[in-house]
């Protein structure tokens, strides 16, 4: 059975939290296209609703959970196959290769032109036509809109960057994508925490998603948590989630999203 292409929620909070590369679910005809490195579908952000889950219960906040797999069309990606990163390498809003360099596509079996035009209409589309409904609605109610892009990432990728990530890696397009003062909360918050390694505008600095619906002059203040996955799970071909190990994170989470709601801001 197909499920709905994402998982929507409305909360009475300004905080909208986007789940965009948490999906797993590939059609059968396009999984049958795939290699074995395809299929066991590698740069999925592994279980970050399920680490999110305390706040999403604790707070009420809107949230928006993709359901297929980034390999069928990257939603933190321009529609337009622009660079987010010119230079680097990074995927593309239809992928053909994990981060490791491995092929997703069988030889014959390749992604063509033509297809890459109607996923963007039947996936991509709805998402951000959602994503920006919620945001709309957040600031007809509340004057502002806070939107957290919630992501995690193998703690080693060498193709895409040297040595091991800090676990927690906050994206704000390097100060353009929300106001001074919510970043330097959060940031605040992170520097003060000892447990885990963290940096503000590192090598992720925040997708699509963060840039383009980031707006503080319009009172939308977007930012990105790319978290490396050994701060909540055990990084395996075949990782599991397990509550109690990742407890400490989502605790922190939940206070980072709290601490945006907190205070007076310019």
């Amino acid at each position: 059975m197909t499920p709905s292409l994402f998982e929507q929620r409305r909360g009475s909070l300004p905080v909208l939290i986007s789940f965009p590369h948490s999906g797993t679910f590939v059609p059968g005809a396009l999984r049958e296209r795939f290699t074995a490195a395809g299929r066991a579908l590698p740069d999925t952000d592994w279980f970050v609703p399920e680490l999110y889950r305390p706040c999403l219960e604790r707070l009420d906040v809107h949230s928006l959970i993709a359901t297929h797999s980034r390999y069928v069309v990257d939603l933190n990606r321009p529609a337009d196959g622009s660079a987010l990163y010119p230079g680097r390498i990074e995927s593309g809003v239809c992928p053909t290769e994990t981060f490791a360099g491995d092929a997703i596509y069988q030889p014959g079996h390749e992604l063509t032109l033509a297809e890459m035009p109607e996923r963007i209409e039947r996936h991509w589309r709805p998402y951000h036509a959602a994503l920006a409904a919620a945001r709309d609605e957040i600031l007809a109610s509340h004057g502002h809109c806070l939107l957290w892009d919630a992501h995690s990432i193998r703690s080693q990728e060498p193709r895409l960057f040297e040595g091991l990530l800090p676990e927690l890696n906050l994206g704000t397009f390097s100060g353009r994508s929300a106001g001074t003062d919510r970043i330097e909360r959060v940031a605040g918050l992170l520097k003060s925490q000892p447990r885990f390694s963290h940096v503000v505008d590192g090598r992720f600095k925040g997708g699509y998603i963060t840039r383009h619906y980031g707006d503080p002059a319009g009172n939308v203040h977007a930012m990105q948590l790319e978290i490396a996955q050994r701060a909540y799970l055990s990084e395996a071909d075949s990782p599991y989630f397990d509550s109690r190990f990742s407890a400490p994170l989502s605790a922190l989470i939940e206070r980072l999203i709290s601490t945006l709601l907190q205070g007076n801001f310019r």
